[in-house]
């Protein structure tokens, strides 16, 4: 008797996907596309936890049913993804791309990579006091050299654009590789077999389908439509003119967008006039600069971190961000809620005993921070998060 595992060898897919995009409704369209279509398949996946929300990799195997049929005996199907012997990389962000490529899982002679040029920036890039941000291009240029084909573009650009998810995307990207043996009609049935938001996910389908064939993306809305849905900006509030023209008056042109920026941010912060402090100190430092240095590069990162130093994130700023409008009408529609539709989240809230002291007036923060009867039992209070509930108060409810 043949042994099937020689006979046919089966086609394996890894999804890099992160919490909430689907990585799993992915996979479970790829299950049901195959099963569908005479095939035998098997997913597992592995959560990550290293950074962002944490990276989880999706690995399916599909295998003819009929060559199993035929061989007399089920195939065997790997649980992981192994170096050399990935032939489709799904990934939705860009840097998860370079991920599956550091693990060995790109191949010149096998692997069809698909992947979301947009990034979501880790810990490390975000925690980071200067430029922390990792360039892509070198990943960009390893995965044209080491893949059989690439196909990037930005996906979540094309699932904002169609009021759906990223993995409706990365399905339809995945159609328009030709890398599985299944017409398009056959996905599409899988996404209506599916039965959540069938719509949407068509519509994202339909796009991404033309962009992996070489289509343009469709047309951005354009500024006029923009303003009839998008909040107005900060920019146009009339208390800004004259802190404008003080920017523009006082400060050297190449400095002037990253200082126009901070005001934006104390302002959000605080008020006009905390904007003004941060001018004033930053006039106050501008002669020092040498009149050669035409560009002002330690000018604007001092304008960059004087602004990030004034806004800093206490327990208040905390508060304040979370209570925002626009924050709940963000998460309406992250959630597709419907108008008539009650929406409740759960708040999570771990502030550390040297936070809450400085929410303290500052004598009392001095004196319960270096007061170890008072510290000691109010930090065992704290060393634990709380989960804040709204269903147990209407006042959190929207």
């Amino acid at each position: 008797m043949p042994d099937v595992t020689t006979a046919t060898r089966p086609i394996t897919l890894a999804i890099m996907a992160m919490g909430g995009q689907g990585g799993g409704v992915l996979s479970d369209w790829i299950v049901h596309l195959a099963e569908s279509n005479g095939y035998l398949a098997q997913a597992t996946s592995v959560p990550g936890v290293a950074q962002r929300t944490g990276a989880t990799i999706y690995y399916l195997e599909l295998f003819p049913e009929a060559e199993a049929e035929r061989a007399g005996q089920a195939p065997v199907l790997a649980l992981m993804p192994s170096s050399g012997d990935v032939d489709i990389v799904l990934a939705a962000e860009f840097m998860e791309a370079g991920r599956a490529l550091e693990r060995g899982l790109v191949t010149p002679d096998r692997t069809t990579v698909i992947a979301s040029s947009h990034r979501v920036y880790g810990i490390t890039e975000k925690s980071a006091m200067g430029n922390g941000i990792l360039d892509p291009e070198p990943v960009r240029k390893q995965l044209q050299h080491h893949a059989r084909h690439f196909i990037e573009f930005d996906m979540d650009a094309t699932a904002h654009r169609q009021g759906s998810v990223i993995s409706a995307v990365l399905f339809g990207a995945l159609a328009g590789s030709q890398a599985l043996p299944f017409p398009r009609e056959a996905f599409e049935q899988a996404i209506r077999d599916g039965g959540i938001g069938v719509t949407a996910s068509l519509r994202a389908f339909d796009e991404s389908y033309r962009q992996a064939q070489g289509a343009k993306p469709l047309a951005e809305p354009s500024d006029a439509q923009a303003e009839m849905h998008e909040p107005r900006p900060q920019s146009e509030l009339p208390e800004l003119d004259a802190l404008k023209r003080d920017i523009e008056s006082r400060f050297p042109e190449s400095a002037r967008e990253v200082i126009h920026e901070g005001v934006l941010r104390l302002i959000d912060y605080q008020d006009p006039a905390y904007a003004r402090e941060y001018l004033e100190l930053l006039l106050e430092r501008l002669p020092r600069f040498p009149l050669e240095d035409r560009d002002y590069i330690l000018l604007r990162e001092l304008a960059r971190h004087l602004a990030l130093w004034f806004s800093y994130e206490d327990t208040i700023r905390v508060a304040d961000l979370k209570i925002r409008r626009d924050r709940l009408e963000r998460v309406r529609n992250e959630v597709k809620a419907e108008p008539e539709q009650i929406v409740y989240t759960a708040e999570f809230m771990h502030p550390r005993v040297e936070e809450i002291c400085d929410t303290l007036p500052a004598g009392l923060g001095h004196w319960v921070l270096h007061t170890g009867w008072v510290r000691r039992p109010l930090a065992k209070l704290t060393q634990r998060g709380r989960r804040i509930s709204p269903s147990d108060c209407e006042a959190f409810c929207y």
